[in-house]
C-alpha cells in the first residue's frame, strides 16, 4: 500500500477517534450531571473525563505531527450524538443500569479503535504516535475493566435503593 494512502487512512482514523473522545466527554458529563446515588462510579467517571481530555489532546498532537487537524464537523456531530444518547437513558427507570451497559460497550469500542490505530501506525511507520496511542489504549482498557468489575456492585446498589423505595435510577 502506498505511503500516502496509509497516511490518509491513519489521519481519518485519528479524526474519528478524536470525535469519539468528544462523544465520550458529552456522555460522561451528562451522566455526571445526574449521578447522585453512586459516588464510586461518579468519582471514576470524573477521573476518566480527565483521561479522555488528555486522550483528545494526544490525538490532536498526533494529527498536528502529520500536518493534519481534527474535524470540527465530526467533533460537533459526535458531541451532539453523545448528548442525545445520554438523554435517551434519562427517561428510563433503570437509567443507571442502562448507562453502565452503554459505558462498558463504548469503552470496548474505543479499545478496538485504538488497537486499529496502533496497527496502522506500525504499518505506516508512524512510530512517534505509537506510545501516545498505547497510553490511551491502556486508559480505555483500565476503564472498561473497572466498569466490568463494578457492574455487580452498581446493580446491587440499584436493587437495594429500589427495594428501599429510594431514588435508584441515577
Amino acid at each position: 500500500m502506498a505511503d500516502d494512502t496509509i497516511h490518509q487512512i491513519f489521519a481519518v482514523g485519528l479524526r474519528n477517534a478524536h470525535a469519539l473522545e468528544n462523544e465520550a466527554l458529552s456522555i460522561m458529563n451528562r451522566q455526571l450531571d445526574r449521578l447522585e446515588s453512586y459516588p464510586d462510579l461518579a468519582a471514576r467517571l470524573r477521573r476518566h473525563v480527565s483521561e479522555t481530555q488528555a486522550q483528545a489532546k494526544r490525538l490532536e498532537d498526533i494529527l498536528a505531527d502529520l500536518g493534519e487537524s481534527q474535524s470540527s464537523l465530526k467533533d460537533t456531530a459526535a458531541s451532539f450524538m453523545g448528548n442525545m444518547a445520554a438523554l435517551g437513558h434519562t427517561m428510563a427507570d433503570d437509567e443507571i443500569l442502562k448507562n453502565s451497559f452503554a459505558d462498558y460497550a463504548f469503552e470496548n469500542y474505543e479499545i478496538a479503535s485504538y488497537r486499529s490505530l496502533i496497527t496502522i501506525a506500525e504499518t505506516g511507520g508512524f512510530s512517534a504516535a505509537i506510545p501516545m496511542l498505547q497510553k490511551s489504549l491502556a486508559e480505555e482498557e483500565e476503564m472498561a475493566a473497572w466498569l466490568e468489575n463494578h457492574l455487580p456492585a452498581v446493580t446491587q446498589q440499584y436493587l437495594a435503593l429500589e427495594s428501599a423505595g429510594l431514588k435508584a435510577n441515577r
